[in-house]
């Protein structure tokens, strides 16, 4: 099994956010040195209060930093932007990462952000689809004649390949079964997100794996991404990290997000985050694997208000937990 970082990029209001980042590259020198084999970055707009770095910049600007790990979304709103637009840039991320890039893509959930951009919310799950296979055609040749719904190319084609030959692997994040089943359709990996409860996981597992058969194809691992905090004591973990953790969801919850409430804290947490000491982790870890048949965690290890020490001590533990 392999792990990852799923690296926060939102800070609270009033903070220098400027000054916090060689915070995130001490994050991602940690995890490389204790073994993480991917991070991955968050995406969304209009987020106020909370500040957030921006995707693609911040993943070129942490590459160096990186050097080895595979690098990506988790996960770029890909109905927002122009197809086109997305597979120049993970073609650039491709080269520059040695070919260790993923795109990392979903639906996005939230009116604003497609308010904003002039996408309406019920076209996402069509542009989202047409998107994938004009990225994949523009990716492996040479020229593209491509008129559909949304957009539109005229025998024409991007001039940096990517290094991977057929270009990066394609991550989908999904929570409804229509688009789990696209997953399995048109991605080459369902990437399972961090609010969503086992039981529930479970149940849609079921469904990605039906589909793949269904369309006749396999996956090409088997991500779930997990917010986690290893602690040095199991008994104070989860109040180490409880209130970071509740201004986290509590900013999801005023979103939208579906999974996102407010029943008690310790409810929510249970069976959903993986909080604990090492032990803990480690068997939470191999309970996940055996009942999911998961083989990639991408955690996240920090969240807006926890301290750099804890984050970064919480990541050579977990480093610790997949040796």
């Amino acid at each position: 099994m392999d792990v990852g970082l799923f690296i926060s990029t939102q800070f609270p209001p009033g903070e220098d956010v400027a000054a916090r980042i060689p915070d995130l590259v001490a994050q991602v020198r940690a995890a490389r040195e204790a073994g993480f084999r991917s991070l991955l970055l968050p995406h969304h707009y209009l987020t106020e209060p909370l500040q957030m770095l921006q995707l693609t910049p911040l993943a070129a600007y942490l590459l160096p930093h990186a050097d080895g790990m595979t690098v990506g979304g988790g996960i770029l709103i890909l109905p927002l932007l122009n197809p086109v637009h997305v597979a120049e840039e993970a073609a650039t991320l491709d080269v520059l990462s040695g070919g260790n890039f993923i795109l990392g893509v979903g639906l996005g959930y939230r009116e604003p952000e497609f308010a904003a951009f002039g996408v309406p919310l019920q076209e996402r799950g069509a542009r989202f689809a047409e998107s994938i296979g004009l990225i994949r055609r523009l990716w492996a040749e040479a020229r593209v004649t491509h008129a559909g719904r949304f957009y539109t190319v005229q025998d024409a084609g991007i001039g940096l390949r990517p290094k991977r030959p057929g270009g990066p692997p394609i991550w989908i994040a999904a929570q409804a079964e229509p688009a789990i089943r696209r997953a399995a359709r048109i991605g080459d990996a369902w990437l399972i997100v961090p609010s969503a409860a086992l039981d529930q996981v479970t149940a849609q597992m079921g469904v990605y794996r039906a589909a793949l058969t269904e369309a006749g194809r396999t996956a090409a691992c088997y991500p779930i991404e997990r917010e986690c905090y290893v602690g040095a004591s199991h008994k104070t973990a989860l109040e180490e990290c409880r209130g970071p953790l509740e201004y986290k969801y509590a900013a999801y919850a005023s979103w939208g997000l579906a999974g996102s409430t407010q029943m008690p804290f310790e409810q929510f947490v249970r069976d959903r985050f993986i909080i604990g000491d090492t032990a803990f982790v480690r068997e939470e870890v191999a309970r996940y694997h055996a009942t999911l048949g998961v083989d990639h965690f991408v955690m996240r290890v920090q969240w807006p208000g926890l301290p750099q020490e804890a984050a970064l001590a919480s990541i050579r533990r977990l480093g610790q937990v997949f040796a």
